[in-house]
């Protein structure tokens, strides 16, 4: 099967494309927003082929995963005038909840019965207004990066981009009161001058943007992973620092409070909780690693690539029956 895909999502889609098919990923000469092509930081397979715009008018194409509002009209004029959903299978993707006045917050697939709504959560699936579309849920899959925690130092992981821009949606403005139980090291895009920006310490607060080729040995090394993020469908890094054997401590909001199972780490929705949480974690090492032992299992048994290849091979064979 060919699948039309745009590169949108690194962590997803570098679970998407392990699957038997070959992937069409659009690029253009400036490599922007919709010509990204293949990923430089993740490792992705042959079966993922870059494709110029001028280059699909003629392709073979039998599904079209969606991912945004502008690619349905995109992907009609880059194929030639073929329409997804229309005259070639097409699944929309949702990677986001929803925002702004959210009990009312209406996809903008709503109204159409030509395609399949696919959400990654069934929290996103649940708080969108979906209208009359076709709603399926495909759960998060994780290529497995391995069991590398050793918690050698005793300090936070958190992984969130820009967090000064995004600010309450990331849950920032939170990070003082924890850095005085845990010092933190935050990795991710745009994250320089946040030290600053809460008026912390350094010490208490280290930044880097690492390659993902590094960012999970740099994770694993840290004592817990830490996850004050408020408003998400769900972190990915998450998923991975449960992967890699990390104990979590993470506000109670979205789907974390079904990804995280009991044993494996501490949720609340009270902030002074989670910094208790962490205290303990950084003077019991062997509690940490028994916790983070189960949460690697855990994550496995929900999360694990297999299931999720296996979940999406089912959707798309009904799809473009």
């Amino acid at each position: 099967m060919n699948i039309l895909l745009w590169h949108v999502h690194g962590s997803w889609t570098t679970a998407f494309v392990q699957g038997p098919h070959t992937y069409l990923v659009p690029v253009t000469p400036d490599r922007g927003p919709d010509g990204l092509g293949r990923a430089r930081t993740y490792s992705w397979p042959e079966s993922v082929r870059e494709v110029a715009p001028e280059q699909l008018r003629d392709a073979a194409v039998d599904l079209v995963v969606l991912q945004r509002p502008h690619e349905a009209e995109l992907a009609e004029r880059w194929l030639g005038g073929r329409r997804p959903g229309r005259d070639v299978p097409a699944v929309y993707l949702e990677h986001n909840a929803p925002d702004g006045e959210v009990p009312r917050t209406r996809h903008p697939c709503a109204d159409r019965d030509d395609l399949t709504l696919v959400h990654v959560t069934h929290f996103n699936r649940l708080f969108w207004d979906n209208g009359r579309a076709r709603t399926e849920v495909v759960e998060h899959g994780i290529v497995d990066p391995g069991h590398l925690y050793s918690g050698r130092l005793a300090r936070a992981a958190v992984v969130v981009n820009e967090p000064v821009r995004r600010g309450r949606y990331t849950g920032t403005d939170l990070l003082p009161a924890l850095a005085q139980a845990t010092p933190l090291d935050v990795f991710g895009m745009r994250t320089e001058g946040l030290a600053e920006h809460l008026g912390m310490p350094e010490e208490r607060c280290r930044t880097a943007d690492l390659p993902q080729q590094q960012l999970h040995g740099a994770m694993a090394e840290r004592r817990l992973y830490l996850h004050p993020v408020r408003w998400t469908s769900l972190g990915l890094s998450l998923l991975e620092a449960m992967h890699l054997g990390m104990p979590v401590v993470a506000l109670a909001t979205t789907e974390a409070v079904e990804a995280v199972p009991e044993g494996t780490g501490t949720l609340s929705t009270r902030p002074e909780v989670l910094a208790a949480a962490a205290r303990r974690y950084l003077n019991e090492p062997e509690a940490a690693a028994e916790d983070g032992a189960r949460a690697r299992q855990a994550a496995l048994r929900r999360y694990g690539l297999k299931r999720f290849l296996d979940d999406w091979e089912r959707l798309m064979k009904e799809v473009c029956a």
